[in-house]
C-alpha cells in the first residue's frame, strides 16, 4: 500500500435510517455535525434517507407515493377517456 494516501481518521460512525429509524454502526471518515449516544460511547450521527434495511429493492416491497393526491387528478382527467367511447 502506498503511503500517506488514505485517510487516517478512519472511526466508528453511527448511520440512521430516517424512514424506519433503524441504526447501525460502521467504520467511516464522513464528517458529521451531530453525535449520539450509544451504550454510554458518543459517536458522530449521520442521518440518511434510505439505505438498504428500507430500500424496496432489499426489502421486496414497493410503496406507492402518491404526494399532493397526484394519481387522482391523474384519473380524473385521463383514466376515464376509453369509457365514453
Amino acid at each position: 500500500m502506498k503511503k500517506e494516501i488514505h485517510p487516517d481518521n478512519y472511526r466508528p460512525v453511527v448511520f440512521k435510517d430516517m424512514s424506519n429509524e433503524e441504526i447501525f454502526i460502521s467504520r467511516s471518515t464522513v464528517n458529521a455535525k451531530e453525535t449520539i449516544e450509544i451504550d454510554g460511547v458518543t459517536y458522530p450521527l449521520v442521518k440518511l434517507e434510505i439505505t438498504s434495511s428500507s430500500h424496496p429493492f432489499y426489502t421486496g416491497k414497493q410503496k406507492l407515493v402518491d404526494t399532493a393526491g397526484r394519481v387522482d387528478k391523474f384519473m380524473s382527467r385521463y383514466g376515464n377517456r376509453n369509457k365514453n367511447k
